[in-house]
């Protein structure tokens, strides 16, 4: 299995990005248009935050799912231990602190552009038996979504008494119809293959790792694989540090119709309910 790295703005571009996107679930995109600065002002703000005691004054809410949500909140689908990672949810309705919310939205910003760019390179190349059952073009689906999810996610350090089977991110697939994962500050992040072995992907710094998620899965009948991913807890020196990583979750609007029984809205409600998010 090989997730392709593919230079933005390079001519065959989309070709090769979506032709990975295709066999694997994941592509990674290098000479993008996100800058490093801005990245790491965003990253150097959040480590702050997750450091101070403050954020406990951010704590989420249920019904908006926006906020922070302190260490072990969640557990993969199918798992009933929970992730050793806290994390902070960003969406236009979201509340954070001053001095993090210039540079963050921002960042959102960008980021919504560009994959709201991936999504019409998908789109062109989806065949049209596969198209004609989109309920509408994917670039649309987003059109005025405000469930676009940044998440700023922070794996503290290993104590060395963490329970057997814990382990920073178990094994799931996204929701949403795809992820734009900002280079992370640590490796671990790894993609499962259809044999069921498990590969690294790259996280240099200056790329950008994008898989599709369950709704594009389920829009597409399956054309588009949900790609079963983890993170897994480092060894050594590595276990000593914190991971940080930005995931950009794209939504589209919860009235779009994902399958002729389903909506966005709906997915998302139940995937919320088997992560713990929410209550029944």
């Amino acid at each position: 299995m090989k997730v392709l790295q593919v230079a933005y703005g390079s001519k065959d571009a989309p070709a090769t990005f979506c032709r990975s996107l295709r066999e694997t679930g994941f592509g990674v995109l290098t000479h993008h248009p996100i800058k490093k600065v801005l990245l790491d002002e965003v990253y150097a703000g959040w480590a702050d935050f997750f450091r101070s005691e403050t954020k406990h004054q951010y704590t989420f809410e249920e019904k908006s799912q926006s906020g922070y949500f302190p260490f072990r909140s969640e557990n993969a689908k199918g798992y009933s231990i929970k992730d050793l990672k806290e994390f902070f949810h960003v969406y236009p309705r979201s509340r954070m602190p001053k001095e993090l919310e210039a540079p963050t939205r921002r960042l959102y910003a960008e980021l919504v552009t560009l994959s709201s760019e991936l999504l019409t390179w998908i789109e062109e190349a989806t065949p049209d038996e596969v198209r004609k059952n989109f309920s509408v073009p994917l670039p649309r689906m987003i059109d005025r979504s405000e469930e676009h999810l940044l998440r700023i996610l922070h794996y503290p350090p290993l104590s060395g008494s963490e329970e057997t089977g814990a382990i920073r991110a178990a094994a799931h697939e996204d929701i949403n119809l795809i992820t734009l994962l900002c280079s992370a500050t640590a490796s671990g992040l790894e993609v499962k293959d259809t044999a069921g072995n498990w590969h690294s992907v790259p996280c240099d710094p200056g790329s950008i790792a994008i898989n599709s998620g369950d709704m594009l899965q389920l829009a597409s009948g399956g054309y588009y694989i949900s790609t079963t991913h983890r993170v897994v807890n480092p060894k050594g020196d590595g276990a000593k540090t914190s991971r940080y990583s930005m995931p950009l979750f794209l939504h589209p609007r919860p009235d779009v119709k994902l399958s002729p029984t389903k909506t966005a809205g709906q997915y998302l409600h139940e995937r919320h309910l088997e992560l713990g998010l929410v209550k029944k």
